[in-house]
């Protein structure tokens, strides 16, 4: 595969006949048969941001039953801009869904759509609009505008650049990616092209490729396919979430959603059962993590005379 070169290589390529024969063929493939997520039935932009928000680094079938109680609970903007920012960050927290942040930025994102002049109650429908919005960036606004409104442009996610990389031999260069996703897209489509690539991506052109079981379209113009060399672009690692930073922040968001408020040897011994004030993992290592949720906006530190002297409470922001 090709690693360098201008941002016309790859899709650029194709010519208008065979492009609108790889459309063609990828949109009948999705619409024959393909995942069936709750969010892909709906076209309410609320309800696809809160799958977007939700499914960022976490695999879709945990966000089923999440995405569902957390509509259940809050409906509509109006509902989760007035909600107690506590009770969100808690429930994203309990349910598992990494990076409380998401959570804070979902709920600005609601205040901001019911307050903002810009918006007055309206849900942006455009990328640039939906960008405004506290935590969208440009791949959740080309989402929520793509599913939500049919107006978005290419989505480029890690399958989508899979896809275009071994397909269409597209350098592994984001303005390349970004270049070649909008080429193949076709006008007024992005709806079910940006399900169906990302769709493509994540069933059948996976890490180790499923190109005949899973009947991959685009087989006769595959330049893997007929070459036979599925290397992919580089993508960053994830960090193991078990006994990360992250994992434990988790934690301390949890129990103060539980106990309302805590002093800190109290919360350290609740969230990790080696906790010793003194120890490696003591009161330095909690409150280093303390210090990143107050900078986040999750949480507030107070101190407090008591009858052994002054102690530092901390509990969620409200």
């Amino acid at each position: 595969m090709s690693d360098s070169g201008d941002a016309g290589d790859g899709a650029g390529r194709v010519d208008d006949e065979t492009l609108e024969a790889v459309q063609s063929a990828l949109i009948e493939w999705y619409e024959n048969d393909h995942r069936s997520y709750p969010w892909r039935e709906t076209e309410d932009p609320y309800e696809i941001l809160v799958s977007e928000v939700m499914s960022q680094q976490t695999q879709l079938d945990r966000v089923v039953d999440a995405w569902a109680d957390f509509l259940e609970r809050w409906p509509t903007t109006e509902e989760l801009a007035a909600a107690d920012r506590a009770a969100v960050v808690g429930f994203w927290s309990s349910h598992s869904l990494g990076y409380n942040n998401r959570a804070k930025y979902l709920h600005e994102a609601a205040k901001q759509i019911e307050t903002d002049p810009r918006f007055d109650g309206d849900f942006p429908e455009t990328p640039a609009e939906l960008e405004d919005l506290m935590g969208v960036g440009p791949y959740t606004a080309n989402a929520v505008a793509s599913f939500a409104f049919n107006n978005g442009d290419a989505v480029v996610d890690t399958n989508v650049k899979r896809v275009c990389y071994r397909a269409f031999d597209v350098p592994d260069n984001d303005d390349a990616f970004e270049t070649a996703a909008n080429r193949l897209l076709p006008d007024g489509k992005s709806r079910v092209w940006n399900n169906a690539i990302m769709e493509l991506g994540a069933v059948a052109c996976t890490k180790q490729p499923r190109c005949d079981t899973a009947g991959c379209p685009w087989r006769e113009w595959c330049h893997a396919y007929e070459t036979g060399d599925f290397t992919a672009p580089d993508v960053p690692t994830q960090s193991a979430f078990d006994g990360s930073r992250r994992q434990f922040r988790g934690r301390i968001v949890r129990t103060l959603e539980e106990y309302d408020e805590l002093a800190l040897d109290a919360l350290g011994h609740r969230i990790r059962v080696d906790y010793s004030p003194d120890g490696n993992h003591g009161r330095d290592w909690l409150e280093g993590l303390l210090s990143d949720l107050v900078d986040d906006g999750l949480v507030e530190l107070e101190e407090r005379d008591g009858d052994d002297g002054t102690e530092r409470i901390a509990r969620l922001r409200r």
